[in-house]
């Protein structure tokens, strides 16, 4: 049966074009933004997910950021501790150099001016050790530092590293600067020699103790950046789309179109055909 007023042919087309035209729409949107699941409607599950491991990411990114800036400071003092502990070791080498010349008032009075400007020097070492304001080898306290985050259920909870500062004024440069090698006495140069080499072993403790720090905190640094690149590697194989798939899905869908179109086209014109009907 043919009719003019309903041709079910061109409802069909129609209808599969409309189909193609909206598979089109999506697959051109995948492609734009390089996403397959851009919001809940694509998939709820992974949306949640993807979501979720984002924001720890972001917090990981966050706190690597917050080590990069301790690193530097702990790295400043370290350098300084360990500058320090050279100037400490000459010092020591200049008192034991003092207990051959004992008696000889000038001699130790030159060695006197010679300990007093590696006292200066640590001084001028230790007020320069800072990065970004912040001075390490000037207070011993201890410095706790938030490492990364845990999640248990729908709670969120923080780890730490400690480790503690080192306060070289008073531990060496302060001890340093109270030795005196003028005096005549030789269980005076004996103890100044005891008293230098405690300083020096302070500073090369101070040194070590930094470095340690620093280390500690290169490795949470290196781990946080490759967690980061798992985490980044795994939300994106479940959101991103697959390009070369979209590729071949656009050329497939854009032929299906022409013919869709086509297809209603010959459908429209049917009715043409009844008109013959009556000549």
């Amino acid at each position: 049966m043919s009719s003019i007023l309903t041709n079910n042919s061109a409802m069909t087309a129609l209808a599969t074009l409309r189909g193609i035209n909206k598979s089109l729409d999506g697959t051109q949107n995948r492609i734009s933004t390089g996403l397959k699941i851009e919001s809940g409607k694509d998939n709820a599950a992974y949306f949640a997910i993807s979501r979720t491991m984002d924001s720890e990411s972001n917090m990981y990114k966050a706190i690597d950021e917050s080590l990069t800036l301790k690193q530097n400071s702990v790295s400043t003092a370290r350098l300084g501790a360990e500058t320090v502990a050279d100037i400490a070791e000459e010092f020591v080498e200049r008192v034991a150099f003092a207990q051959g010349s004992a008696g000889d008032a000038s001699a130790l009075a030159d060695i006197q001016s010679e300990l007093d400007a590696l006292v200066d020097r640590i001084n001028t070492t230790i007020n320069q050790a800072t990065f970004n304001g912040e001075s390490l080898v000037t207070s011993a306290s201890t410095q706790t530092l938030v490492t990364g985050v845990t999640r248990s259920g729908g709670s969120l909870s923080v780890t730490t590293i400690t480790f503690n500062a080192q306060d070289l004024n008073t531990s060496i440069a302060a001890v340093l600067a109270a030795i005196d090698v003028t005096s005549t006495s030789t269980g005076a140069l004996t103890s100044a020699l005891t008293t230098a080499q405690g300083a020096l072993d302070r500073a090369i403790s101070a040194a070590t103790n930094l470095g340690v720090a620093e280390k500690s905190i290169e490795t949470q640094k290196e781990f946080l950046s490759q967690l980061t690149d798992r985490i980044d590697s795994g939300v994106g194989s479940m959101i991103d789309a697959d390009m070369e798939e979209e590729a071949a899905r656009l050329q497939a869908l854009q032929v299906q179109q022409q013919l869709a179109t086509q297809s209603l086209s010959i459908a429209n014109q049917a009715p043409q055909n009844i008109l013959s009907l009556f000549r």
